[in-house]
């Protein structure tokens, strides 16, 4: 007869730690008054021995599971995960568990999941909005006491923290960047229209072409993906000196359109994106684009649902992070 594995207990963690069980007690509960030495030797002592506290238990106890719930538009978009990334990051070292959703851009699937992890009595939701509206969620935090903050993306209309970037100003700072080498006209394709980062970047290009009084400009609409910006070019009246993309993924679709349609970049056309994916520097040619800090986003996103979920008062509702332009092989200056 095999011997049964033993179960580990809150004492070998406390053991192994090193610490009292009552230390352990605390890191697990979250409490303030243990310092964040201990805190990881007391998560490394968990991660070691496997540990896994009675959740449903302890949530019945103290109304609290330990766990947070996160929304994205897309789970294959490389953005969006390292914004989870840099959230989750900050959260695990503070004894938060996960659970993660995509809403393939649809206000429907992002309530339905919304719903599912309310069922799952998540301590707090992070959400990346998938439209630029969603009845559900405002009837949903009017009834029930839940910490949310929006992150990248927000519904202007429900009052909740925000962490987000300069959106309108880092498009406008690559349009400077495109004026000042040259370029003359311009085409910028956006992603889904009513989403509130769409709609500031959007509005980043119209502030930049009415700056220098251009007016050799196309503006279309899709999605934020690489077949979006592959179908948008081909759909262009007419091709541009440059193409600024919504984001880095339809920047490539961009690249790859244009080299079936016979034309060379950045000889013919310069194109652009936004975000400085970790691949858009390895594309071929590299990726001339807006950086926005997505890991430090996501971990201050984290930061902000953290005091949320114990009490705190928030110094700012709204976090804005700056970008910068950077310049790759993809953009070259006219002559």
């Amino acid at each position: 007869m095999k011997n049964k594995k033993k179960t580990v207990s809150i004492r070998d963690v406390a053991k192994l730690a090193g610490v009292s069980i009552s230390t352990v007690s605390r890191v697990i509960n979250n409490s303030d008054s243990v310092s964040e030495e201990l805190i990881e030797k007391v998560n490394k002592a968990i991660q070691e021995l496997g540990y896994q506290p009675n959740r449903i238990a302890r949530s019945l106890r103290t109304g609290s599971t330990k766990i947070v719930g996160f929304v994205i538009p897309d789970i294959t978009n490389p953005a969006f995960l390292l914004m989870v990334k840099g959230a989750e990051d900050y959260l695990k070292r503070k004894g938060y568990s996960f659970i993660l959703g995509g809403t393939d851009h649809s206000v429907k699937e992002e309530s339905k999941l919304l719903s599912t992890l309310l069922s799952q009595r998540v301590d707090g939701l992070i959400l990346t909005c998938s439209g630029g509206h969603n009845p559900y969620l405002s009837d949903l935090l009017m009834s029930k006491n839940i910490k949310l903050v929006f992150m990248d993306r927000r519904y202007e209309e429900i009052k909740a923290p925000y962490v987000g970037v300069d959106n309108s100003g880092g498009v406008e700072k690559m349009i400077d960047y495109l004026v000042q080498t040259g370029h003359r006209s311009f085409a910028f394709l956006s992603g889904e229209r009513q989403t509130s980062s769409a709609k500031e970047r959007l509005q980043g290009f119209i502030k930049g072409i009415q700056k220098y009084r251009i007016k050799d400009y196309q503006i279309l609409y899709g999605e934020f993906t690489f077949e979006s910006g592959y179908s948008l070019t081909k759909k262009l009246g007419r091709i541009p000196d440059a193409i600024i993309g919504g984001n880095d993924l339809v920047a490539f679709g961009a690249i790859e359109a244009l080299e079936e349609m016979g034309y060379r970049v950045p000889e013919d056309v310069s194109v652009a994106g936004f975000d400085d994916m970790f691949f858009s520097k390895y594309y071929k040619p590299a990726l001339t684009t807006v950086r926005q800090p997505i890991y430090n986003m996501g971990k201050m996103t984290g930061k902000v649902l953290f005091s949320l979920m114990n009490g705190k008062r928030l110094k700012r509702e709204t976090i804005i992070l700056e970008t910068e332009i950077v310049i790759r092989e993809s953009t070259k200056p006219r002559e």
